[in-house]
């Protein structure tokens, strides 16, 4: 691995591989294939940057890159130039003219590296280019990024990766290495079905993230415990906010604009010429929440997120995992934080009855979806449960929600056999079917119109359940619902189905454990971290005073460079690496040697400029 670790201090300006990079690199080196899970902000962009380099050096010529996202490749491929590496993209932002240009460098094997959608590599275009490559000896790997996409069982479906099965079959000898973030079991089947790795050897990271906090709160207002959230812990910090529909994610743009937030809106319904823009405000300025429906962050390297709210429950925890893994990708303290109730379980039920997909497929978003809500309704640990979904086993981390403040727990069992017996009731007596909020008003004994309308009154459960609050109701109706206790029928205003599965907790052999309260724990949560209202950006926490002015300076000087370049300021360094030279207070260029992040390249680009702001402070 001597090569693969010059590479990596030279070009990359890193002194040593994290985790199992090394393995996965020495193999694809030697030309083996791969699939490879590693947790957003592991680095699986090296897994195959520095085999595409080392190979080239052997004379195996261009690495092809499949990458779904064009704003994904155009800032990789900036990246690598600012590192001195030879690279391009070929997608439909080039004129004929550019791409005629990238096609003939590709030919004559001035890249080492060349990004293409999967809808490109297919092409009998693009193939045809491949072929003249591998009949030069001058086709060194195929990488295959984002590979979730091509499992219908992923959160991010492509139909289109599925014809990446082309490659392994048309040029067999090539090695190809596969990278996702998240896959489950079923998910990872797919992945080496589809793509035909069957050979290939699997290198399995650790999921965990642990600088990232879990939290959990059940809704009251949404908006304003959102609102309490930022403001008490991530003032003037990058996060983003995801929300179901775009009308919501317009709406809460708006309000978090109105309380003095650099807020921009992102879903499909944009125009995209404004996504484009919003986008790229997010990436090159400090401070931004988007607020945006799933329809953003694939791909988004952005690596100072502070945090990842969720308003409405995702639809498994595949896409869960992977939307808050967009936060704290630099390794640094950072929040995953949601908001949930009732109608998220009810909405997401519905989403699945009403699909048009066989009752197979609709059982198996089933089992993701109670997977989620477990971990929503979860008592222990959120991150023990979190990893074990993705077959990891774990201990307790002392760092989500639950560890930090355990909620009480409750025996939910007599109340949900008195709120199914009210349901069955209520049926017997007119041969309808209500909705939870009457059903919880019979239960409780609230006589409101509708209930004399029907004679609900009169029921033997009338008034049993007077002792509940409408909240531990709620709890109640959630569980029921996610463990299929009960039926929610979509078509007939969200009323309540009794199911086969109702019958074991009425007679008592199914136990309903709930929390006391989802708000309190979380709640506690804040005033333990405290407010960072006022405090420095997380890079620069232990830096001390005369530091933090350096690295603000530094910063302030990074942005002038990455608009200069127009790409992310994160391209040019990240905050640690600013941070690391802030602490070292570097007086020449020799000083700068070996600083984390700091390459060959850029050390000659920018070294003089870095040693200009500290100067000038001095």
């Amino acid at each position: 691995m001597t090569t693969a670790l010059t590479l990596l201090k030279d070009v990359f300006g890193y002194g040593a591989f994290r985790g199992p990079q090394a393995e996965i690199i020495d193999h694809v080196i030697a030309g083996g294939d791969a699939l490879v899970l590693m947790p957003t902000g592991g680095g699986k962009s090296l897994c195959y940057q520095i085999p595409a380099l080392a190979r080239q050096q052997a004379g195996h010529g261009v690495a092809i890159v499949v990458s779904p996202l064009i704003a994904l490749m155009h800032d990789q491929v900036g990246a690598l130039h600012e590192a001195g590496v030879e690279a391009a993209f070929l997608n439909s932002t080039l004129s004929g003219e550019a791409a005629n240009a990238v096609e003939k460098r590709l030919l004559r094997g001035e890249l080492t590296l060349l990004y293409a959608a999967p809808e490109r590599v297919t092409t009998p275009r693009f193939l045809e280019l491949l072929d003249r490559l591998r009949e030069a000896g001058k086709l060194s790997l195929f990488a295959i990024d984002e590979a979730h996409c091509v499992s219908q069982w992923g959160h991010d479906f492509r139909p289109e990766y599925r014809a990446l099965a082309v490659l392994h079959e048309r040029y067999a000898g090539v090695p190809r290495i596969a990278l996702t973030a998240t896959a489950d079991g079923l998910t990872r089947a797919d992945i080496v079905q589809h793509l035909q790795l069957e050979e290939a050897r699997q290198f399995v990271s650790s999921f965990d993230r642990p600088n990232i906090r879990y939290s959990i709160v059940e809704k009251t207002d949404p908006t304003q415990q959102l609102l309490r959230f930022i403001e008490g812990e991530h003032a003037g910090e990058a996060g983003i906010v995801y929300c179901q529909s775009r009308k919501r994610v317009e709406e809460v743009a708006e309000i978090l604009c109105r309380q003095g937030m650099d807020a921009l809106p992102y879903h499909a319904g944009l125009d995209a010429e404004v996504r484009q823009k919003h986008q790229d405000r997010f990436l090159r300025e400090d401070g931004v929440v988007m607020t945006a429906t799933i329809a953003f962050g694939m791909g988004i390297d952005k690596p100072d997120v502070r945090f990842v709210a969720h308003l409405d429950l995702p639809k498994n925890i595949e896409g869960y995992y992977q939307e808050t893994g967009r936060a704290g990708r630099d390794g640094l303290p950072s929040d995953a934080w949601m908001a949930y109730g009732l109608q998220d379980v009810v909405n997401q039920r519905r989403m699945i009855d009403e699909s048009p997909a066989g009752e197979e497929f609709k059982q198996g978003l089933r089992g993701k979806l109670d997977a989620l809500l477990a971990l929503a309704e979860a008592t222990d640990c959120r991150r023990v449960r979190l990893l074990a979904y993705f077959g990891e086993q774990s201990t307790p981390c002392g760092n989500c929600d639950n560890c930090v403040a355990p909620p009480a727990v409750w025996d939910g069992t007599e109340a949900a056999r008195m709120l199914l017996s009210t349901i069955y009731r209520v049926q017997q007596a007119n041969g309808l079917h209500f909705g939870a909020g009457h059903i919880m008003d019979v239960l409780r004994g609230k006589v409101t119109d509708k209930v004399n309308q029907f004679g609900h009154q009169k029921l033997s459960t009338f008034g049993i359940g007077a002792a509940l609050s409408e909240q531990q109701l709620r709890g109640v109706l959630r569980q029921l619902i996610a463990t299929g206790a009960l039926q929610v029928d979509a078509s007939s205003y969200n009323t309540l189905h009794l199911t086969e599965g109702s019958r074991a907790v009425l007679k008592g052999e199914q136990p309903v454990a709930l929390r006391e309260s989802i708000n309190q724990p979380a709640g506690r949560v804040r005033r333990e971290r405290g407010s960072r209202k006022g405090a420095p950006p997380a890079a620069a926490a232990g830096l001390t005073e005369a530091a933090q002015q350096r690295f603000a300076a530094l910063k302030a000087w990074r942005a002038d460079v990455a608009r200069s370049h127009n790409l992310p300021a994160y391209v040019i360094f990240h905050d640690a690496t600013l941070a690391a030279v802030a602490a070292a207070d570097p007086r020449s260029v020799r000083d700068l040697e070996g600083i984390s992040g700091i390459g060959a390249a850029k050390l000659e680009k920018y070294g003089p400029g870095v040693l200009d702001v500290l100067q000038a402070m001095a």
